[in-house]
């Protein structure tokens, strides 16, 4: 994690500073890394939601890193850290990638949207800056992605602002969405868009509880991210879905409001409902995509076996999964990866995170 305790030293802070000095080689090795991290972890999927496009060379190595991983993924094309507020994103990254998108997507593994900036950042962004960005991800007929009403008590009304402005719909997926009222749940659903939250994230940076219970009493697909690892500091997401089934039976006051299997579902079909990939992947059924995971229970801190749901909520970590197939290639065999050499990795990353440090002057 490169998240310090200092205001000047937060999250975004560092992520806006750290950003404009990536090269595509930086996008590569950082992406490469996760991706590697993902597969290691038991997850068969990952959204790339890249918010550091300076270039279409920046794009492309984000692509590459995801497609040499063997990971299945969709790339979010976004735009380059410090771009103002006041300027549209250059389109044409984007556009490159859409013309030419069955060169990249690896056979079909990965696919393409964009990850949008929305109608706030730090403040308010004028509809002459944002409307042009998603009108024309719907003109290319891509998935739009975007943060809104992040910190629950502080980003109030903006998932209604959205939904007034006719900028939700079943290609749009919400990110966080806590500051959301009963009356902006119903705006969701009945506009038919996705939400994915991330309780890991929204914890360590304070923006408050998700509020899952609520968005499960509705139609509305709801998945359970990660968000990003260098501010949680590990890409396990059974401890994510842990902590998501914890901070409902928090907020209920009660060792019943989340089941363990629901919180499972949250991490496998229902998070491929909420990227619309559920005909494809998420449940183990004829016709659909061999992807899969086994988890050995035979480590000490899987030793006994009451509940299954429960043992694998509870006890799993990335070192109990044995075996993750995607797409019917195995990728991870007896705890170890198959198509990743780990040291070349992370050697790469270091070598990058170095080489970003010196041109910062980051301490």
């Amino acid at each position: 994690s490169f998240a310090g305790d200092r205001p000047e030293d937060g999250y975004f802070p560092t992520v806006a500073r750290f950003g404009q000095q990536m090269t595509p080689d930086d996008i590569f090795q950082s992406t490469r890394l996760s991706a590697a991290e993902a597969i290691n972890s038991g997850m068969t999927f990952v959204h790339s939601w890249c918010h550091n496009v300076r270039s279409t060379a920046h794009a492309e190595a984000d692509i590459r890193a995801l497609a040499g991983a063997g990971i299945r993924a969709r790339h979010s094309c976004g735009w380059p850290q410090g771009l103002p507020d006041t300027q549209s994103a250059d389109q044409t990254p984007i556009e490159t990638l859409a013309k030419n998108w069955s060169s990249y997507s690896n056979e079909g593994l990965l696919t393409l949207g964009m990850g949008w900036r929305g109608q706030f950042r730090a403040g308010p962004i004028k509809p002459e800056v944002y409307q042009p960005e998603f009108d024309n991800a719907r003109r290319l007929g891509l998935p739009i992605t975007v943060h809104v009403a992040a910190a629950a008590h502080r980003a109030v009304n903006q998932v209604e602002l959205l939904y007034k402005s006719k900028l939700m719909g079943k290609d749009v997926q919400l990110i966080h969405a806590l500051a959301i009222t009963p009356a902006e749940l119903a705006m969701i659903e009945e506009s038919g868009a996705a939400i994915s939250t991330s309780p890991g994230s929204e914890l360590r940076i304070g923006f408050g509880f998700p509020p899952i219970s609520e968005i499960l009493a509705t139609r509305i697909p709801i998945g359970i991210s990660i968000d990003t690892s260098v501010l949680t500091g590990s890409s396990n997401m059974f401890g994510v879905l842990k902590l998501a089934r914890d901070c409902e039976n928090a907020r209920a006051e009660s060792e019943f409001k989340l089941t363990a299997r629901r919180a499972l579902e949250l991490g496998t079909i229902e998070g491929a409902r909420s990227m619309g990939i559920d005909d494809k992947v998420g449940s183990l059924k004829p016709g659909k995509r061999a992807d899969l995971i086994m988890i050995n229970p035979s480590a000490l801190n899987m030793a006994v076996v009451t509940d299954p749901a429960h043992l694998v909520l509870e006890a799993t970590t990335p070192e109990n999964v044995d075996t993750v197939v995607i797409d019917g290639r195995i990728l991870k065999r007896n705890g170890k990866l198959t198509a990743i050499d780990t040291s070349e990795v992370i050697d790469g990353a270091r070598t990058a995170l170095a080489g970003i440090r010196e041109r910062t002057k980051w301490r």
